[in-house]
């Protein structure tokens, strides 16, 4: 079966305290999804376990038919903070999963330049981390993830650092690398979590909204706009009614999570 299933999903760091419960979800290949809700829903968890590097307590993640077991090439995450090695120049950054696939030299090296060309950064392959700003960073993050053709992207609050003018460049950057950035013609499936509703409506083809405490999937939202999406769409009549119902949604889940908090014995 094509596509990432999350099927009666659990995880309980603490035993008898879930996180997540109860979790269904079904991503088609070349989907894009945003994960919101409110802190302690379980976002990055949920991110975690598509990843393989949170297991399950309970049920199964499923990426393409087969069971997520661990971390593997098939699947790039990329997190709030690019995280790249500050010795490593950008080209060798994002060569670093090519080298560990033992990507022959050649081979490797043209990957990593199409990449870089692809994603605005050509100019700056010989340069190390440290001269680069934080977009920037973010930019070479994104393509390192990309470079091994992963099945799914995974992006957990990645522009959350990133200044107002900066992340709305990289909101547009990663709708195109969306589109377009793959060697195979194939759109990567795309899972990215934000707390950010008008970030969410803006990028993703469905919002999902976890309830809190533990989380579970409150409501799916499809997102239908036009596209491409300029940054204009988010003056439109539609994206506003989109937003204030993702939002009302989010407030509602936080609302309960508080009242069921303030019942609760001490």
């Amino acid at each position: 079966m094509s596509g990432l299933r999350l099927e009666g999903v659990r995880k309980e760091f603490v035993p008898g305290r879930p996180v997540l419960q109860d979790v269904d979800l079904s991503v088609a290949s070349g989907d894009f999804v945003c994960v919101v809700g409110a802190s302690g829903s379980g976002k990055s968890t949920l991110l975690g376990m598509v990843a393989g590097l949170v297991p399950p307590t309970a049920g199964r993640v499923l990426l393409d038919g087969r069971e997520v077991s661990g971390p593997g090439p098939d699947r790039g995450l990329v997190f709030q903070t690019a995280s790249l090695y500050p010795w490593r120049t950008v080209a060798q950054n994002v060569a670093f999963g090519l080298e560990a696939l033992g990507l022959p030299r050649a081979a490797r090296r043209e990957r990593v330049r199409w990449l870089l060309d692809e994603v605005g950064l050509g100019h700056l392959a010989g340069a190390l981390p440290g001269r680069l700003s934080g977009g920037q960073q973010q930019r070479v993050a994104i393509a390192r993830a990309l470079a091994c053709a992963p099945r799914v992207l995974l992006l957990d609050e990645p522009f959350g650092a990133l200044d107002v003018q900066t992340k709305e460049d990289m909101q547009l950057f990663v709708r195109q690398v969306w589109q377009d950035v793959t060697p195979t013609g194939e759109r990567p499936t795309v899972v990215m979590v934000t707390h950010d509703t008008e970030e969410a409506v803006f990028l993703a083809r469905r919002v999902v909204v976890l309830s809190s405490d533990p989380g579970r999937i409150s409501q799916e939202i499809v997102i239908d706009l036009p596209g491409p999406r300029p940054l204009e769409i988010r003056r439109s009549a539609e994206f506003l009614r989109i937003r204030a119902e993702v939002e009302d949604l989010v407030r509602a889940e936080h609302r309960a999570h508080q009242a069921r908090l303030a019942a609760a014995p001490t």
